[in-house]
């Protein structure tokens, strides 16, 4: 699949064998890594590739995610950031999201300089299930939330 192209995002993957109707463990990519796509960096459309190959896992970003990288586009982006953006599922925020994230954000800004937007990544793979994707790996010091180097 070509990460810069206008293909279909990826298909919801089942995993082989005796668990061939377990649902695909979500893959949460951080903004950072969604920005370096973008810009190039061979090591983040690398990663991309490696996670939507494997059997049994699909791409998704958070919905606050997604904002960062929208919001800070230029124009002249438009169409290929959307494009590419429409590859990965975006997990809206819920009101149990935001709870968790609060609690997050007041337990872990003060030591690690958690973010807003980290505090509800790790909601809501806290909610959801799945795992983190950031070269951020220190602004996700919670608990029960796994959290994976990009490279």
């Amino acid at each position: 699949m070509r990460w810069h192209g206008t293909e279909d995002r990826p298909r919801c993957r089942k995993s082989a064998g005796a668990n061939a109707l377990a649902p695909a463990v979500r893959v949460y990519v951080d903004s950072d890594i969604l920005i370096w796509h973008l810009r190039g960096e061979r090591r983040a459309t690398a990663m991309l590739r490696r996670v939507d190959g494997r059997v049994g896992m699909e791409l998704w970003t958070g919905a606050m995610q997604r904002a960062e990288v929208v919001f800070f586009m230029r124009r002249e982006e438009e169409q290929r950031t959307m494009s590419f953006l429409s590859r990965l599922r975006t997990q809206a925020v819920t009101q149990d999201i935001v709870d968790l994230a609060g609690s997050f954000y007041r337990e872990w800004n003060p030591s690690h300089g958690v973010d807003v937007n980290d505090a509800l990544l790790a909601a809501t793979v806290a909610t959801t299930g799945g795992k983190i994707v950031t070269l951020n790996v220190k602004h996700y010091p919670m608990g029960g939330v796994t959290v994976e180097k990009g490279w």
